[in-house]
């Protein structure tokens, strides 16, 4: 039996792709995704022709959900480290970040958790003005993000703002994500494909050195040095298997965690006090 691809690429040009988050109903990420992410960090590490990645979602409501916390977490704990030692999921974000290619998150829905920590480690973030939604959850359950959002949002929205996001575990939309920094801009979600493939292919046109070495240069002075990255993964694994973490959990299954509804769609209001 061959099991659905859930990271899809297309590849538009030999310098252009997608990559196509596609595991319905929510894009929730596991094992599979995580491998298949892993796989796809390699590809582009290797193709000297490819100059710009865009990743996106196949789902309307949702770029990620979160990452499978109902799953058995050990599955997903113990996979394999990658080049840089560290976990294969933080792994790819920080290969993300440092590879010569122009990534570009284009972020229709909500991207929560690992979908907010994949559009962090992009280079550019484009979102639907109407239909984004960016949010950090962890705190509300209670563990910390592990895949650098504690060292990549204080560099872009600053200290007081990267703390607001992350201890308020509310969510944010596309006009106040705007606003603060957390992306470089939101589109009326009508013109956003449109915008986002036109702006892909305007630097896909250009020298593929002189993007490489200009990515270079500002990663100097705007990227967290790795080690960053991997004691918040390493925090993020020896909180999230906790009795607390799973009592909290428990309270939000029964209302539909990880399941099509409210619950998901309101995800910053249910982890929070309701009245």
């Amino acid at each position: 039996m061959t099991l659905r691809q859930q990271v899809k690429i297309e590849r538009r040009t030999p310098e252009y792709w997608r990559a196509t988050l596609d595991n319905p109903p929510l894009n929730i990420m596991g094992p599979k995704m995580i491998a298949e992410l892993a796989t796809l960090i390699g590809q582009i590490e290797a193709d000297d022709r490819l100059k710009v990645i865009v990743f996106d979602s196949s789902i309307p409501e949702y770029f990620m959900a979160h990452y499978d916390v109902l799953g058995n977490l050990q599955d997903s704990l113990e996979m394999p480290r990658g080049p840089t030692g560290m976990h294969p999921f933080p792994d790819f974000l920080v290969r993300l970040s440092r590879a010569p290619v122009v990534s570009i998150c284009s972020i229709r829905g909500r991207a929560t958790g690992s979908g907010s920590e994949i559009a962090l480690a992009c280079d550019i973030r484009f979102a639907s003005r109407e239909k984004a939604v960016l949010s950090h959850w962890e705190v509300g359950v209670g563990f910390p993000p592990g895949g650098g959002p504690t060292a990549r949002l204080p560099r872009l929205v600053g200290r007081g703002r990267a703390l607001e996001i992350l201890l308020g575990a509310d969510d944010i939309n596309g006009d106040l994500a705007e606003r603060y920094g957390y992306v470089n801009r939101s589109v009326p979600d009508a013109e956003l494909d449109t915008f986002v493939d036109a702006f892909a292919r305007r630097v896909a046109s250009f020298d593929r050195d002189a993007i490489a070495l200009t990515k270079s240069l500002v990663n100097g002075p705007s990227l967290p040095d790795d080690a960053e990255t991997k004691s918040a993964w390493d925090a993020f694994a020896k909180s999230v298997v906790r009795p607390t973490v799973s009592e909290h959990l428990s309270a939000l299954v029964p209302l539909g965690l990880q399941q099509p509804g409210d619950v998901e769609s309101r995800l910053g209001y249910y982890v929070g006090p309701r009245t």
